[in-house]
């Protein structure tokens, strides 16, 4: 068997565990270095593979490639940068093709959540295009938990395992205070269309009374006449209330409540933050004095308490994608497949590029209470395995100890250099 060299590449939103899924794609091509000898990573995600920004990875430590499962982040750098069409954008891919036929690398697998797997897609159509071969694999990521086929995406189990600790702990310390200071806490979450994350914090709600009382999810339109009704029954009953809100919010003709008017580089409008406007809507109705606060990057890079379980998944998809390239298999990511609740039991299954691009899942209906501010019984035990365990980093002088890696380039091969529109 001929031997070709590999490229990782990370994209999007990173998480706190794409760096487990980075440590087994590299573990699992070196125990195959018969047939992989190089294992290069994109600096700065498909980027890098444009600009022949490549790093060899060969020359990072067995131990800091180890570290890896328990560092945050994206080790070798991300971006938000989409591939156009091919008979629109041909010169994009034609300059892959140049840097894959320089560094002769026949696979190629991008770690990224929805656009990425699009990306992941067009990629795999160069064998058939322009007559590189190429065997490329989506290696799926992303907090949102809105990818279609897998039951769920590494990335989301820690989100989820964060979000819910944070408003427990947040609701304990409003309570405390509230007879005679805050009465009202607002945490805005991510999720654009999918409410996967808010939908998390209920998991914190284990009897009549514990933080949240309302659930803010994408798919339930706001009515802020039932919003204010609901706030003040909670103030009443249990002395405050405590929110969970996502940052896709919509108002009920459909528009965000918190859009800014601007688009991120996939296309994304973004949203300028639901919270402050939700507290401040309370507080002008209702006069209750109130805190907000956005999880916003803490939630993704909270390392110190990811789910061991979404750990676990996220080592083993990337472990996946490379074997699964070994095996002929072209244009596929490798899924989580839900097994049974009880007890918890999963295994790793594939789907089609083709079929995964672009499609978001949004949390189904039978996962929301008939009032739209909670979740019910199906969605928790859906939630509740996805968050189990700890996986603590090492920690020195009271802090996680995380891993840097050396990112030594590769020697440029290619005399043109190209610039990214």
């Amino acid at each position: 068997m001929e031997k070709f060299n590999a490229l990782y590449a990370q994209s999007g939103g990173v998480t706190s565990v794409i760096n487990a899924t980075a440590c087994g794609v590299i573990e699992t091509a070196r125990q195959h270095n018969d047939k992989i000898p190089k294992l290069y990573a994109a600096r700065n995600g498909i980027i890098g593979a444009l600009t022949e920004d490549l790093i060899d990875t060969s020359h990072e430590s067995a131990s800091d490639v180890a570290a890896l499962r328990h560092t945050p982040a994206g080790a070798f750098g991300s971006c938000r940068h989409k591939l156009g069409t091919l008979d629109k954008h041909r010169a994009q891919y034609e300059r892959l093709v140049e840097v894959f036929s320089a560094h002769h690398i026949r696979y190629f697998f991008y770690n990224g959540g929805g656009d990425s797997q699009d990306t992941a897609h067009k990629v795999s159509l160069i064998s058939q295009e322009l007559g590189y071969p190429i065997t490329c694999i989506g290696v799926p990521k992303t907090i949102d938990n809105d990818l279609p086929f897998t039951d769920n995406s590494p990335g989301f189990g820690s989100v989820a395992k964060y979000v819910a600790v944070s408003i427990r702990e947040a609701g304990m310390d409003v309570a405390s205070m509230a007879s005679s200071s805050t009465k009202v806490f607002v945490l805005e979450v991510m999720g654009r269309h999918a409410g996967w994350i808010a939908a998390a914090g209920g998991l914190a709600c284990e009897k009549a009374g514990d933080a949240p009382h309302i659930i803010l999810f994408p798919e339930v339109r706001l009515q802020t006449a039932q919003l204010l009704n609901r706030v003040q029954e909670c103030v009443s009953q249990f002395g405050y209330c405590a929110i969970v809100a996502s940052e896709g919010l919509r108002n009920p003709d459909g528009s965000f409540v918190a859009e800014s008017g601007l688009t991120d580089a996939f296309g994304h409008k973004q949203l300028g933050g639901v919270a402050p406007i939700i507290a401040k809507l309370i507080k002008e109705k209702l006069g209750f004095k109130y805190h907000w606060a956005l999880a916003d990057y803490l939630q993704r890079s909270a390392r110190h308490i990811a789910s061991k379980t979404d750990v676990e998944q996220a080592y083993a998809i990337g472990k996946a994608a490379v074997e699964m390239a070994l095996a002929g298999k072209n244009a596929v990511m490798p899924i989580i497949v839900r097994e049974s609740n009880s007890p918890y039991r999963w295994s790793i299954g594939e789907a089609s590029l083709e079929r995964v691009a672009n499609v978001e899942v949004s949390l189904p209906k039978n996962y929301i209470t008939d009032d739209g501010f909670g979740i019910t019984e199906a969605c928790r035990q859906y939630l509740s395995p996805l968050i189990q365990g700890e996986a603590y980093p090492p920690y020195l002088h009271g802090l996680p100890q995380y891993v840097k890696l050396k990112n030594l380039a590769v020697e440029k091969k290619l005399k043109t250099n190209f610039a990214i529109a």
